[in-house]
């Protein structure tokens, strides 16, 4: 008979640790939660202090009883779920469903799945920590109050299956505001002069600043000729040239969302997908005769701290592959005022475990979230780059022009690893010939160019998950499912990677931003995040912190049930009979948008996709609406509605505004790096997004 039982989270954890800790040890799993609030009802007592009622999840009984069964007959019992908020709460809920002391030592935790870590975890257990169960407890009420009260709203007010809560409300939010940006947007021109220059029969560019005194902006075309003017013949002086050695230090290691939004840079992942990922990798891969192992430390932490164990075998390793030269000198990075640093941050459990290594055994999508993993974290140790930059003043008359040049003199960390940007950008090197002051150079062609500015991109989720986390809203482990809610209720479509509201997500925001300003303000919702926290840290009492929320939110809450006016998403006649029992046919608002069905359904369930319109009037009838219809093989393209009296037709979808150079039509074209604005009729393009 085993001496002591431990309880996991998650069957594939359980067998590892299992055999890590010996005979002596029974491991057996939870499978996560098995209390909770109720599903049926709020499960929060108000009047008697907010107090939660926790019930056993539906389907969980036997995994209890069996539980139980095992306590009883273990000398101790040790809770062993995830290190975090949702982790400590769980092992209270198995200590209180199992009549386990939660005075004693109960509690282990360990940051990776790995033979020393786990066996160091165990001699050092400790007491559950009860202000980490308050800030999960505090956070499970919350979104349970919001969740709970404004959702049987929108059910009553608009139709059945929507929801609102705190964090999912600010990112639907964010994603409407942007898309009002886009729709408002006004371009403005400007211009921008590069030349083409020579010296000792080597090329290169410099861009117009101004003058010797001040930089200069050209808004327009007469800005532009007045400088043409100034400049007499093709010699230009060279008035100042700085040279300077500058470094480039190396991202820190991973923390959860650097983590998804790298992942979705580079990857092409979304959040909930490499989430599930990382989970595996965390869980552990069978290698060989090591049998399951945890490839990664936890992966939900807002922490970029390393521990010293790590940084030594990965400067060992830095120092046996690449030489002395590439070992970092440098100190910690501090962490952020929000930083949770209750682990580590996201990093392989082994440097020695390569990802070349590893390629054999992981699936194709494993291994590149655990290279990603790999390169973040060795890169982050290593030395920072050098690169020689060089900045020339040329000038003619009172025009100046300025050429900037850089060269990496040591790669350091880029060596191994650079971090991805949201507009795909990559520095390359652009050297300049030597030059000194006095020098004369030699235009060999100076081009006026006109540019207009351009509206801001859409948010990709990468973009999203940055934005929240910037703004204080939520936690890194709450944005994969937000963004996974907010697209399985409707509210947003994903377009060439980029999200877009529905018109559902506009109704539902519209509604909550007039009767629950506080639950999309963002500094309020920020706030709570911080008074969180402050749970965590013991300096306030939970329930305080959900009544001065309640207070103001039951207000908003009796002012909604009494003037939320019903939404009225009438079926409008489609205009056609159906054609299998020629009744009306109406237009239906679904999750995924409008649609039509047959007006005699149950009876008859013939539905139709709508020709969706997309307000942008034909550019050779002038007369007809541009639609989106579908090829035979399923691929979109736009035509008129006229058709077959207007045969217009794009495989490029064509946008509302006119190109702000000839006023003609512009289209959205997918290239490989996003979607790039161009003109049909001339050569304005707008960058890529």
């Amino acid at each position: 008979m085993s001496d002591y039982l431990v309880i996991v989270e998650s069957p594939a954890k359980a067998k590892t640790i299992e055999r890590y800790l010996g005979k002596k040890y029974k491991v057996r799993a939870s499978l996560g939660h098995l209390r909770d609030l109720p599903r049926s009802q709020m499960g929060v007592d108000v009047e008697n202090n907010y107090e939660p009622r926790y019930i056993t999840i539906r389907g969980k009984g036997p995994i209890l009883q069996d539980l139980k069964k095992e306590a009883k007959k273990a000398k101790k019992v040790f809770l062993a779920a995830d290190p975090d908020r949702e982790g400590e709460a769980i092992a209270w809920h198995l200590a209180h469903a199992l009549g386990v002391d939660q005075s004693t030592e109960c509690r282990v935790v360990f940051n990776e799945i790995t033979k020393d870590a786990i066996k160091e975890s165990f001699k050092h257990p400790r007491k559950i920590d009860m202000d980490l169960v308050d800030a999960q407890q505090a956070r499970r009420i919350l979104d349970r109050l919001v969740g709970y009260s404004i959702s049987p709203l929108l059910w009553k007010k608009v139709k059945k299956g929507l929801s609102a809560g705190r964090v999912q409300s600010v990112a639907l939010g964010l994603i409407i505001d942007r898309e009002n940006e886009i729709k408002n947007f006004e371009p403005e021109e400007y211009w921008s002069i590069t030349g083409e220059f020579e010296k000792a029969k080597k090329k290169f560019e410099a861009q117009f600043y101004g003058t010797a005194d001040e930089k200069v902006k050209l808004q327009n075309e007469s800005d532009v000729k007045a400088v043409m003017a100034s400049m007499k013949g093709k010699d230009f002086s060279v008035n100042r040239v700085v040279k300077k050695e500058r470094k480039r230090n190396p991202s820190p290691s991973f923390t959860t969302s650097s983590l998804q939004q790298e992942a979705a840079r580079k990857l092409n992942f979304r959040a909930k997908k490499t989430m599930m990922l990382a989970q595996q990798l965390y869980e552990g891969i069978q290698i060989g005769k090591e049998g399951i192992t945890g490839l990664i430390t936890y992966m939900r932490t807002d922490s970029t701290r390393i521990s010293d164990t790590a940084k030594k075998d990965a400067l060992d390793f830095i120092v046996g592959n690449y030489g002395e030269d590439y070992v970092t000198k440098a100190t910690a990075a501090k962490q952020s005022a929000k930083s949770q640093d209750a682990h580590e941050a996201v990093r392989p459990t082994s440097v020695l475990r390569t990802p070349e290594s590893m390629k054999s055994i992981l699936s194709r999508d494993l291994y590149r979230l655990y290279k990603l993993i790999w390169d973040r974290f060795v890169a982050s140790q290593m030395s920072p780059a050098v690169l020689d930059t060089v900045m020339a003043e040329l000038q003619n008359g009172d025009a100046v022009f300025r050429a900037n040049g850089s060269q990496v003199k040591f790669p350091g960390f880029m060596k191994l690893y650079i971090e991805g940007t949201d507009d795909q950008t990559e520095d390359k090197d652009n050297i300049l010939p030597e030059m000194a002051e006095g020098d004369t150079v030699k235009a060999v062609a100076i081009e006026p160019k006109q540019h207009f500015t351009q509206p801001p991109p859409r948010f990709t989720e990468a973009r999203l998950v940055r934005t929240l986390e910037e703004l204080g809203i939520g936690r890194p482990s709450t944005y994969a499912p937000t963004l996974d809610t907010i697209q399985k209720r409707g509210y947003v479509a994903l377009d060439a990677k980029r999200f877009i509201p529905t018109e559902l997500g506009e109704i539902v925001h519209s509604l909550v931003s007039e009767f629950f300003p506080d639950i999309l303000n963002i500094e309020f919702t920020a706030k709570m995040e911080n008074d969180l926290d402050s749970v965590e840290d013991g300096e306030i009492d939970w329930r305080a912190i959900i009544d001065l929320f309640y207070l103001d939110f039951e207000k908003d809450l009796r002012v909604a049930e009494e003037e939320m006016e019903k939404v009225q998403i009438k079926d409008e006649p489609a205009g056609e009979d159906c054609e299998q029992c020629g009744s009306p046919m109406v237009f239906k608002l679904g999750r995924y948008g409008k649609f039509m069905a047959c007006s005699n359904f149950p009876d008859c369930r013939n539905t139709k996709a709508i020709v969706k319109h997309i307000g942008v009037t034909c550019p050779t009838c002038k007369e007809g609406e541009i639609v989106e219809r579908k090829s035979k093989k399923r691929r979109i393209f736009y035509g008129c509605e006229r058709y077959p009296e207007c045969d217009f037709v794009s495989w490029d979808k064509p946008i509302e505004r006119p190109c702000p150079k000839c006023a003609q039509l512009l289209v959205e074209k997918k290239v490989k790096k996003g979607v790039q604005i161009n003109c049909t009729n001339c050569d304005y393009k707008e960058e890529v997004q």
